[in-house]
């Protein structure tokens, strides 16, 4: 497995049910079944991010947001929750559906409970992936370092910003090339006017400038 992903669940499960009293009542030293659940639970999520209509919402964009986490975790108010709710966020992608967030959100929360997470640590997980429907300005800090973690590919390198639109064209194959571009360029455009596209300084500083220049360039 990658040695990325095997780290961060490793650190995120441990953190949110190795810590959890309702985890560890009855375990026996070594693994407990707390981790075997976890375990499983990861091999699931992985098995869902290498679903055959996925060409961007990938294992690839998943590493990608782990990557980035590692380096600026620190900024969140509660690391854990939020690398959890990366795992979680694109979790269900159904690409012709509706409701991805809302399903996904729902997974994670019915997941955490059910391992013996508190319900407000659920429910923090479950309102981190909501955010990642771009509708709103990220409120709570966490909110912020992972919607700007999520937003981090249109600060990317040009070559991986080029490969990341024909991902998104290659996901919505299904749609006639006129109304994609116009639906893309519409959606890149609100991108482009917010005021403020990365929430936190950190990010803001290192992807501002080169995501205004991508999604310039890839509306115009």
């Amino acid at each position: 497995m990658n040695a990325l992903f095997e780290r961060s669940w490793h650190r995120a499960w441990s953190a949110l049910v190795g810590a959890s009293p309702g985890a560890q009542r009855g375990s026996p030293p070594g693994e407990t079944s707390a981790e075997r659940d976890g375990n499983a639970l990861r091999d699931e999520l992985l098995a869902r991010y290498a679903e055959p209509q996925r060409k961007y919402h990938t294992g690839q964009h998943l590493g990608e947001c782990l990557a980035l986490f590692d380096e600026v975790g620190d900024l969140a108010a509660h690391p854990a929750e939020v690398e959890m709710a990366l795992w979680f966020h694109d979790a269900i992608y159904d690409v012709k559906g509706s409701g991805n967030e809302e399903r996904s959100a729902d997974w994670a929360h019915e997941a955490l409970l059910a391992a013996g997470v508190t319900r407000d640590v659920a429910d923090r997980v479950r309102q981190l992936v909501m955010v990642k429907k771009h509708d709103g300005v990220p409120g709570s800090v966490d909110e912020q370092v992972l919607v700007d973690i999520d937003l981090a590919i249109l600060g990317a390198e040009r070559p991986r910003f080029d490969e990341y639109e024909r991902q998104i064209r290659d996901e919505y194959s299904y749609v006639p090339g006129f109304l994609f571009r116009r639906k893309r360029k519409q959606i890149l455009k609100t991108f482009l006017d917010r005021q403020v596209l990365y929430s936190t300084p950190a990010l803001r500083e290192r992807l501002d400038a080169r995501a205004r220049e991508n999604l310039r360039r890839a509306i115009g």
